[in-house]
């Protein structure tokens, strides 16, 4: 068994955050020898998935939940056929402590041979009296390993979490339980006091260092590290970690530096990734948010990727940045709920929990046709999440302003300095930035 560290954004990965997963994960391995897996905490929205297609790159693994699962203590031990005979079980069971799995020939579990299960079919052979039958041990040995075979055994998926079952594994008298695949199949075999005492996920965060934002479970894994450039509101650790926030435009402009200072270059499609999530969060390098160092960033990530044979070998940090925002601009290609809950985050202060959720067009004017379904998906997403409110901010990544929408808003946001449109909605000339422009905006109105 190993225990990797897996590299994961925030729920709701926008391109930034899963390009930054995949490229510090990559730096920990190259770098520091680490045994590193590029997670994902949630569904890939248009633009990222657009991105990875481009470059030819395969998704991070999906972890929604950071709770043990049964995967993570099972062992896969060698197993024989239900009319194998016993010798051939009892070999096996001799270099596995005492159990050998016995598996149908479509890979279903029929049962386990264990030392109790040999001794009741002993008991059962022989009889009360051992002297009333005589029995060679090499016959005994030759007959089918099914009649010394016990079929109640628990069984359970490879991906089921352990503490919701914990209860009924105390209630059970084998220590032994199956592990299965998704279809039925055998995958291994755990024993219970290793499901006791299961080893925690190790996780590094990257894009956040918000609990609300992160994978599920958090306070059962251990947390190793956060790299990130946003707001603080971290969780607390049982022990000091490397903790990084930083002043610039996207994550994957911190990984660059890292992988630069170690006399590093990443491979052209990965440096791709990494530049489409640095031109995505500062849209093109126009955002408020981007500094001098995402403009480096930008050009180191664009050396490494724009090489001969790569697939961005013609291409400009101009040109393939705008295709990146083209890629995830637009309200008509996706439904209402998708728009509302792609890039949305949840924020909380002393009175109230809301989200503010993002979606980019390259025209505003694209808003009125889709702007009551909007405003019904946001409200959904409010009351299905349990919030005092929501916002949408629309924003036009060419000509750089925002309309926002917002649902059950308290009297405060009145005080918005945003003009109120015909429509309902707010009109944000020139802001952009849900971290740097809207938040903190919102936040100083909450918290008066």
């Amino acid at each position: 068994m190993t225990n990797p560290v897996y590299v994961i954004g925030h729920v709701n990965p926008d391109t930034d955050s899963v390009a930054s997963a995949m490229g510090y994960a990559w730096c920990l391995r190259e770098r520091d020898g680490m045994d590193t897996v590029a997670a994902r905490a949630g569904a890939l929205n248009t633009q990222t998935s657009w991105v990875l297609r481009y470059l030819g790159l395969e998704a991070p693994l999906l972890l929604t939940d950071a709770s043990p699962r049964f995967e993570s203590v099972m062992r896969r031990l060698n197993t024989i056929l239900p009319d194998r005979p016993l010798r051939e079980a009892w070999a096996i069971a001799g270099r596995t402590g005492g159990i050998c799995p016995v598996v149908n020939a479509d890979g279903t579990p029929y049962g386990l041979v264990t030392g109790r299960s040999l001794f009741d079919y002993l008991t059962h052979l022989l009889g009360p009296t051992p002297r009333q039958r005589e029995m060679r041990v090499a016959d005994l040995l030759e007959l089918p390993a099914l009649q010394a075979t016990t079929t109640k055994v628990p069984k359970f998926q490879a991906t089921t979490r352990i503490r919701d079952v914990l209860n009924r594994l105390l209630r059970e008298e084998g220590d032994e339980f199956w592990v299965l695949d998704e279809t039925g199949r055998y995958l291994g075999i755990c024993r219970q006091r290793d499901l006791l005492n299961p080893p925690r996920l190790r996780l590094v965060l990257v894009d956040h260092n918000e609990a609300q934002q992160a994978v599920a479970s958090l306070d059962e894994a251990d947390l190793l590290e956060i790299l990130d450039h946003h707001r603080l509101g971290n969780p607390s650790t049982h022990v000091p970690i490397k903790f990084t926030v930083d002043i610039v435009g996207s994550t994957s402009t911190l990984v660059s530096e890292r992988i630069e200072a170690a006399g590093l270059s990443a491979p052209p499609e990965l440096s791709g990734m990494m530049l489409a999530g640095l031109l995505s969060d500062t849209l093109i390098l126009t955002s408020p948010t981007t500094t001098e160092r995402d403009r480096e960033a930008a050009e180191r990530l664009a050396r490494w990727a724009f090489v001969g044979g790569s697939v961005l070998m013609d291409e400009t940090i101009q040109s393939f940045g705008q295709k990146v925002l083209q890629a995830g601009a637009g309200l008509g290609a996706r439904s209402p709920r998708e728009v509302v809950s792609t890039d949305m985050k949840i924020y909380r202060t002393e009175r109230y929990q809301f989200a503010i959720a993002q979606a980019e067009v390259s025209d505003l004017y694209e808003l009125s046709e889709h702007l009551e379904q909007l405003n019904a998906a946001l409200d959904g997403l409010r009351e299905g999440k349990g919030l005092d409110f929501a916002m949408l901010m629309v924003t036009d990544v060419v000509r750089g302003s925002s309309r926002l929408l917002t649902v059950n808003a308290p009297p405060i946001l009145d005080d918005l300095p945003y003009p109120p449109q015909a429509d309902g909605t707010r009109l944000a000339t020139g802001v952009v930035s849900r971290k740097k422009q809207l938040l903190p905006v919102v936040l100083g109105l909450l918290e008066r």
